[in-house]
């Protein structure tokens, strides 16, 4: 089988940085299969990167997996390969790889990558991603082993964001903006079986509250089913209610960044 690696990274299309990490790996694992899964996750937005990979790795063949969204480059946080479900994901403890590892049935061994004889030298003490991340991620693709890496972490001390939650209560569910893509579309912590446990279909009409503005929105299959500029509700690609604006920007038309918080009703505002 081909090994795969996968590469999530804040590093924007602009500059060669994602290049470079092709190249390492490439030089390294010449029979590595290199996926793209984002380079255009907003700088140093930890969430948005953890909820992409996260939301993404479920249709990605096993293999390894590097995530490269990391304000405290060049600080004291630590580098790790943590191992679950038949992968390897490697990145910052920062909280990054958590919720793909959650998805993937938790972590099962974690190591901290401070073997520097698997890096790239000299190693920039701010692009980890080429220096480290790259041709450790190559190396594991030729047979190395985590626990070559460094010492072993107690799972327990990994570093791991709060999981986007929600809850039902009287007749309303409560949730949050776990992203915000960049059709400017707000993916909320709630889930359309949350929708059907409270006699919600599509077709009807949603009373949306944040804070303390009260909106009447339809609930459609998807965002084409309204007007140009009207706003709709509607379950995306990975099961969650998505707010939207028909060729438009909900996020920004509705201030609703990322952890901000939306209640649900299946009764229409009044």
């Amino acid at each position: 089988m081909t090994p795969v690696i996968t590469l999530l990274t804040d590093y924007g299309l602009e500059d060669g940085y994602v290049a470079a990490c092709h190249g390492v790996i490439v030089g390294i694992a010449p029979q590595a299969r290199v996926i793209d899964v984002c380079h255009l996750i907003p700088s140093g937005d930890v969430r948005r990167g953890a909820a992409v990979l996260a939301q993404t790795i479920p249709y990605i063949p096993p293999g390894v997996h590097i995530g490269a969204v990391d304000p405290g480059a060049g600080g004291a946080r630590r580098a790790v390969a943590v191992s679950a479900g038949g992968r390897v994901f490697i990145g910052p403890d920062n909280g990054l790889l958590s919720w793909a590892v959650h998805a993937c049935g938790g972590a099962e061994s974690a190591y901290e990558i401070t073997n520097d004889a698997l890096f790239l030298h000299p190693v920039s003490p701010t692009f980890h991603g080429r220096d480290v991340y790259a041709p450790v991620a190559g190396r594991l693709c030729l047979g190395g082993k985590p626990s070559d890496l460094g010492p072993e972490i107690p799972l327990n001390r990994l570093v791991s964001l709060p999981e986007p939650t929600s809850v039902l209560r009287e007749g309303s569910v409560e949730g949050e903006v776990v992203s915000v893509d960049r059709y400017g579309n707000t993916q909320l912590s709630i889930a359309a079986g949350d929708l059907a446990a409270l006699g919600v279909r599509v077709g009807d009409t949603l009373g949306v509250w944040m804070g303390r503005r009260q909106l009447a929105m339809p609930y459609r299959e998807t965002y084409a089913a309204v007007p140009p500029g009207e706003l709709v509700a509607f379950a995306d690609s990975a099961g969650l209610i998505a707010i939207a604006v028909n060729s438009g920007d909900a996020a920004q038309r509705l201030g609703l960044p990322p952890g901000a918080h939306v209640r649900l009703s299946p009764a229409p505002v009044r």
